[in-house]
Order: structure tokens, then sequence, then C-alpha cells
């Protein structure tokens, strides 16, 4: 398959590089080590229009595509993980746009394009990760209302969301399990939410992390994602196939960001005499690295550009989730390794890069689950 960005997309990949390599590196250890979100950068980046580039125009959005934002995420990742994580921001907004009201577009996808709002999703909880169907949070319905009551675990941007897409129960008594779930939008200053910090992530720090609890929130049975109940498993899995690229374009970029560290250190460290980029070992290793990360990037674009041709193609998504997370991870450990003890300490970036990428592997469905799912689209597939 013969692949290439139009002019439009490489000036959006040249101007994403351009902007967090003129904004992260000053900052990108001090929020790491403070453990806080950049907002100021963050606004920066919403005014330029990198936040939300596949929102509909419409919406407030650019109305691009999941490969622009995949590009976007990539060089931001590439510059530094920590930092890059500023883009989900939106994180929920996929399922807006796909089963969402048509006021409920209108409502909370423009203030997340412009920097006046941030989103996020309820979804794991401290019993219930891999598997969705067990998640117990409960909204249950009266007077007009959902109540909700429950907790959830590992939150991105809870404790300083706007609003969250949560993922609950509303039908209990349903027989098949992907039915018993909704999505219902809770906006976070309802009485009886809250959110706590979670301190100590090994890496991508300058990402909230949180914990959160319901206790009796009230909202209005309008706030109901869509128009019926119990489609909530099927609209998180619609958008994982979205987001799941996203996470294959941080695990190239961390890759790519710790490829480059690499070269430029074995060009300057000098042993026996010489560079270490000059022996042949050296030189093996960047070769291989190269190739993993080259061969994920096409991965993704692939994954990116069927979904923007409106072709959903699970097992492909989970290939370049799977494999740009695998990368993102192997490559820095080379990286690091090939900096000796210096690559230990945080006065060199590709420590603070080794402990972000780990999280590739993760998130959005880990590892593991996406290689059940690639075998299992496979299995259907293959007769």
């Amino acid at each position: 398959m013969h692949f290439e960005l139009t002019p439009e997309q490489q000036d959006i990949k040249k101007a994403a590089r351009e902007f967090a390599e003129g904004e992260f590196p000053d900052v990108a250890l001090e929020y790491d080590k403070k453990e806080e979100f950049p907002m100021e950068i963050w606004k920066k980046a919403c005014g330029l229009g990198f936040v939300g580039i596949f929102i509909d125009e419409k919406y407030g959005g650019a109305g691009m595509g999941y490969l622009d934002n995949a590009l976007v995420t990539e060089e931001f990742w590439r510059v530094d993980p920590g930092m890059g994580t500023m883009l989900l921001t939106t994180l929920g907004s996929e399922i807006i746009l796909m089963h969402g009201k048509k006021d409920q577009k209108e409502k909370y996808l423009p203030p997340l394009c412009t920097g006046d709002a941030i989103m996020g999703l309820g979804c794991t909880e401290p019993d219930a990760g891999s598997d969705l169907t067990s998640v117990s949070t409960t909204a249950a319905k009266e007077n007009g209302e959902y109540v909700i009551n429950g907790s959830k675990i590992f939150i991105t941007n809870g404790t300083i969301a706007d609003y969250l897409v949560v993922f609950c129960v509303t039908n209990p008594d349903v027989e098949n399990p992907f039915a018993r779930h909704s999505l219902i939008m809770v906006e976070t200053d309802r009485k009886g939410f809250e959110a706590n910090k979670l301190m100590g992530k090994m890496g991508a720090r300058a990402t909230i992390t949180s914990e959160l609890s319901f206790n009796d929130v009230r909202v209005p049975e309008s706030n109901l994602v869509g128009e019926v109940e119990g489609k909530g498993f099927y609209q998180i899995m619609d958008m994982f196939n979205r987001t799941r690229v996203g996470v294959a374009a941080q695990g190239t970029g961390v890759a790519q960001g710790a490829l480059e560290m690499a070269v430029r250190y074995t060009k300057k460290r000098q042993q026996f005499g010489k560079s270490i980029a000059s022996f042949q070992a050296t030189q093996f290793k960047i070769a291989e690295m190269a190739t993993k990360i080259e061969a994920g990037r096409s991965l993704y674009y692939r994954a990116a550009s069927l979904l923007d041709q409106g072709r959903v193609e699970p097992e492909i998504i989970s290939m370049a989730k799977w494999y740009c997370g695998e990368t993102g991870v192997r490559v820095t450990d080379e990286a690091l390794q090939m900096h000796g003890g210096y690559g230990y300490f945080e006065e060199y970036n590709i420590e603070r890069f080794y402990r972000a990428a780990k999280i590739v592997e993760i998130v959005e469905g880990t590892k593991d689950i996406e290689k059940l799912i690639i075998a299992r689209e496979l299995l259907k597939k293959i007769v």
C-alpha cells in the first residue's frame, strides 16, 4: 500500500514539531517533577489549533482527520512525552462526535478547542480494568434524573476536567452483559462528585491522573449520551478504535525522540579514541531502532488513513497500538543503554523518556488485549 502525506499534512507535522521544540524543552523537567499540567502552554496549543484537530469545524475544531491528530501527537511526544499528553484534554469527545445528541455536541465540543474546557473519560474502576462488563458504578433513574454512585481509578484529567463521560450500569437486569451500561455526561461541579489527584506515577507526569468518587451525583436524563440506554460498551469500543491510533503515535513519538537522543550522544561520546557512533555494534543498534520506528509509523499511518476513509479495521488498529507501544519501550530502553550511566540521571532527557514509554503499552487496552483483538479478528476472517 503506497502512502504519502499530503502537503497540508506535512505542514501540520512541521508546525507541531516547531511548536513543541519552542515550548517544551525549557519546562518539561519542571512539570515532570511537580506532576503538574502545563495549563499555559496547553492554551497556546489550543489557540494554534493543535487541540481537537479532528473535531468538526461547526463545533470549533479544524475538521481534519485522525491521521492529522496522530501526526501532531507524534511530534509532541517526540519532543517530550509528558508535555505531549496535553492533547488528551479532548478525551471522550470522540464519543460525543459519533454518538452524542445535537445539543450535546453544541454544548460540550466547542470549549475543548478554544481552551475553555477540559474533558475526560470515567471508565476504569479498581476492580474493572480490561473487563468493561464488570464496571459497577450505577446510574439509577429518579424523578427525571440519573443518580450516580460508585468510583473510578486512573482517570486522565480527573481533577482538572470540566466534564466527564462516565461509564455506568443503567440496565443491570439485562441478560446480555454488553447491554447493561450507558455513557452519561457529568459536569464536575455537581454535588457529590469528588476527584483526588494520584501522585507518584512512573512517567508522563505532566498529565493529571485521578481517582473519582460519585456519591448520589444527580444529572438530568438528557445527559445520557445517545438516544437509548445500553449502548455504552459499543460506544466506548468505537472511541477506542479512534484513540488507539493516537496512542500508537505516542509510542512512535517517544521512540523517535529517544533515537535522536541516542544518535546525538553516541556521536559526541568518545571511547578508545573515537566516537562510539563509529563502532559497528552501535550502528547495528541504531539501524534496528530506526527500522522498528519506521515499521510502527507505517502501521499507524495506515490505521489512521483507513479511519479517515470511514473504514474501521480493528486488527490493524490493534496491531499499530501494540507494535508502536512495544517499540516505544524497546527503543527507549536501548537508547538509555547507549547513554550508559549518564542516561540513568535526569540531567539527560532519556531518563524521562524511558519512564514515560511504558504507559503506551498499558492505556487504551493493554498489549495483551490488543493481541486478543488481532487474533479474534483474523480467526473470523480466515476460513
